[in-house]
């Protein structure tokens, strides 16, 4: 009897490790990306996003290269829960970000400075995966405004 019990336990454990292992490797969105600037219409001249798995959701790390020479880079780790998480380094629009699954191909990143919403970052993959769109409107850090589009390939 006690050998039965244990089977079933380590049975169902694996069953929830697969489902969660299986759940990440459908998220489109994990990999690197790096930014065509020439299919872009943001003040950004190159640039890599990188996310991969973090436990049940995601890290992503992100450089970005301005047209006045700037370098932002920033990494951020997230559930897709809509909660804020903190985010290090020098992220142009915030201090943390909220992550939003919409459908399969598409999330919403929310960022916020201080607790104030900036910018909303929508970004849309497509069904073969290897490009992305990322739109952001609202306002960076700096309080300009920000209305502009990226283009991504997967590496």
């Amino acid at each position: 009897m006690m050998i039965v019990k244990r089977l079933l336990v380590a049975a169902a454990l694996s069953t929830i490790a697969g489902a969660t292992a299986m759940a990440q490797m459908q998220d489109p969105l994990l990999g690197t990306w790096k930014l065509n600037a020439a299919k872009s219409n943001g003040n950004y001249t190159s640039g890599t996003s990188v996310f991969e798995a973090a436990g049940d959701g995601i890290k992503g790390t992100i450089d970005l290269a301005a047209a006045d020479g700037t370098a932002y880079h920033w990494s951020f780790s997230g559930k897709y829960d809509g909660k804020d998480n903190p985010v290090t380094g020098s992220n142009p629009f915030g201090d943390s970000v909220a992550l939003t699954r919409i459908d399969a191909h598409t999330v919403k990143f929310t960022v916020k400075q201080g607790g104030k919403e900036t910018v909303t970052q929508t970004i849309a993959i497509a069904p073969d995966g290897k490009t992305r769109t990322t739109t952001v409107k609202g306002m960076n850090a700096k309080g300009q405004a920000v209305d502009g589009m990226s283009y991504y390939e997967k590496q």
